[in-house]
């Protein structure tokens, strides 16, 4: 009976991992564009997975760099274990467990359809009883944040879950700025208690400290690993 029953576990998974995987990869691509939603034509939460497909081939253009900014050829990806060599299919859970010298970054460069440029990048972190995770997308300046979308494994609802649930608090990320006018980099501080710095804090969740400071860590770690490819763009 235990033979019986594993085999037919077996068989479930085998015939059920091509749409499990196909469900996961377009949950990755809503996610990916939840962080340009504002420039879409068409609300994300309205387009089909279809929809939602033809947007990530047609306005997207996707890259994977080291953290010393240097591009990654896609046969090296693959050779990671990354489908495709693309940077949709890395595995930023992964990556976070490798050393630095060792990690790649999938970047993700949106045209919106009046001609606008993006850039997506993927940073993640710890929240409270787990890991949480975000797409930031920046302006052209490669300091304005245009967007963002986080989302979490494990955080309370109605407290830390606040930062993939509530709209409001993803908003407060929108204009504020990585680099302060003098060129340094300050990131973006959520700050308990309300904040003090409009180019460069948020409002905290209340009753959710741990996780609001997890993602304030996420975003100064997580962006300033893309540091040195920004600044060959910007040549």
């Amino acid at each position: 009976m235990t033979a019986i029953v594993a085999i037919l576990l077996a068989f479930l998974y085998n015939g059920l991992k091509p749409i499990h995987d196909l469900n996961e990869a377009n949950y990755n691509k809503r996610a990916i564009l939840g962080a340009v939603a504002g420039q879409l034509s068409t609300p994300l939460g309205d387009m089909s997975d279809e929809q939602v497909s033809d947007v990530f081939t047609n306005n997207i253009k996707q890259k994977v760099v080291d953290l010393d900014g240097q591009m990654v050829d896609a046969s090296a990806v693959e050779a990671l274990g990354y489908k495709g060599g693309q940077a949709e299919n890395i595995d930023m859970k992964k990556e976070k467990k490798k050393a630095d010298a060792d990690k790649v970054l999938p970047v993700f460069e949106f045209t919106s359809d009046d001609g606008k440029q993006f850039y997506i990048v993927q940073v993640r972190g710890n929240g409270l009883w787990d890991e949480i995770w975000g797409n930031i997308a920046l302006e052209k300046d490669l300091n304005t944040i245009a967007g963002v979308s986080f989302d979490h494994q494990a955080e309370t609802p109605g407290l830390g879950a606040e930062i993939k649930d509530n709209p409001a608090f993803q908003s407060q990320f929108i204009g504020k700025k990585l680099y302060d006018s003098n060129g340094d980099y300050k990131s973006v501080f959520v700050r308990k208690g309300g904040a003090k710095d409009p180019v460069h804090e948020v409002d905290g969740i209340s009753g959710a400290t741990i996780t609001a400071d997890g993602v304030t860590e996420m975003m100064d770690r997580g962006m300033k690993y893309y540091e040195k490819f920004f600044n060959s763009i910007k040549g």
